[in-house]
């Protein structure tokens, strides 16, 4: 049986980010990870290129976590996203930001990132053990006892960093959840978050036609993002930033034009008049979806009625789409629920009943939007969980 200072459950970029604290602390570190290699939900994020965090400022980050955010502010105080900057650059992977403050690898490859960060921890001595699932965790005395199917481990200090669960095929399963249940800690409902919006309107029309900066919103929730159309409904950020306030039933409101006010569209019809709607509309729009808005109406602009220019101006600003539904957890992004973080010190990221285990990631409850701040929630939060805390 091998002892260790610190065992780490799940090879996340918060399982990785702890192993790089805790190795940079000098702590005696082995991380476990049951799939075959490190970061498999990580490789898959931002395309394939890992949109590994946002250049925002703190409270662009606060916005950018809807779930619980602000009981990270100690967390950032201690490793923020300029930091997550700091690190890959410091360890060879230039960085380049895109639009919205997206942080990605210049490379395009979330290699780059599960690379640097698995090399860390090995440059610092922490040993790593993949293809290694943990079975059940107990505690004797003062010493955690890790059991895998044929290995057993103990340590003092274990750092629970399993996700969420949400897509299971890259080893989500909730295991965390059942670890912190077993030491009694409360663990709140977990439902589909930053996940793709099902709706009831003519999905073949419009499928594959993706929007950029569109405003969709529901009640005080107003987002403006790229959108994208499916075969089931809508995805893209602005559609995932959504799907946290709905569950089924309500009508959202899209504005394909939030950049023109009402007025200025009847001046451009006014400047437009000769000239055909649809002609009009793709100004402004890709042609399927203008020969979609435009169908109702008649050829010409001069054509249409007070009643129809006030219709059509509607369609274009507040075009009503009906949700019916979300995916499943096993098809959303980030889990929405997680360990209540009433149990948790939010300084160190310690199980206040139980000395010396810490949670971070999508383990805990909080959950972020796409576009760099989820992972950098867990990033964050994994190198306050790996630190020494004096």
């Amino acid at each position: 049986m091998t002892h260790y200072d610190t065992i780490i459950i799940g090879g996340g970029p918060a399982g990785m980010m702890a192993a790089v604290a805790s190795t940079y602390y000098g702590q005696n570190t082995l991380l476990l990870e049951k799939n075959r290699r490190l970061g498999k939900k990580l490789a898959g994020t931002g395309g394939g290129r890992c949109n590994v965090t946002n250049n925002g400022t703190l409270d662009d980050l606060l916005a950018g976590i809807p779930g619980n955010g602000r009981f990270l502010y100690s967390v950032f105080s201690q490793f923020d996203n300029h930091d997550i900057i700091r690190f890959f650059e410091e360890n060879d992977v230039p960085l380049k930001v895109e639009d919205h403050g997206r942080v990605f690898p210049k490379s395009d490859k979330s290699k780059s990132i599960i690379d640097a960060l698995e090399k860390k921890i090995k440059e610092q001595g922490g040993h790593i053990e993949t293809n290694r699932e943990v079975v059940s965790v107990k505690k004797i005395e003062n010493v955690f006892q890790v059991k895998s199917k044929d290995s057993t481990y103990t340590s003092d200090k274990l750092i629970v960093t399993t996700g969420g669960k949400s897509y299971p095929s890259t080893g989500s399963t909730g295991f965390g959840h059942d670890v912190a249940r077993h030491f009694k800690l409360e663990v709140t409902d977990m439902e589909a978050a930053e996940s793709p919006l099902l709706t009831d309107f003519e999905h073949k029309t419009l499928q594959g036609i993706s929007l950029d900066d569109v405003t969709l919103s529901y009640g005080k929730h107003v987002i403006t993002h790229d959108l994208l159309f499916t075969h089931f409904g809508l995805s893209g950020p602005a559609a995932l930033r959504l799907s946290s306030f709905v569950s089924g039933g309500e009508i959202a409101e899209l504005d394909f034009l939030p950049q023109m006010s009402q007025e200025e569209l009847v001046e451009q019809f006014d400047v437009n008049r000769e000239k055909s709607i649809k002609n009009t509309l793709k100004i402004w729009l890709p042609e399927r979806l203008a020969d979609y808005l435009a169908r109702p109406f008649p050829e010409k602009i001069k054509q249409l009625t007070p009643p129809q220019q006030e219709a059509l101006i509607h369609q274009l600003k507040a075009f009503e789409i009906k949700i019916t539904g979300k995916m499943s957890l096993a098809k959303s992004f980030v889990t929405k629920g997680g360990i209540d973080l009433k149990e948790i010190n939010p300084k160190t990221l310690e199980s206040k009943k139980v000395p010396g285990l810490h949670f971070a990631g999508e383990v805990l409850d909080i959950n972020a939007h796409t576009g760099g701040f989820n992972i950098t929630s867990a990033l964050c939060s994994g190198w306050v969980a790996g630190s020494l805390h004096w």
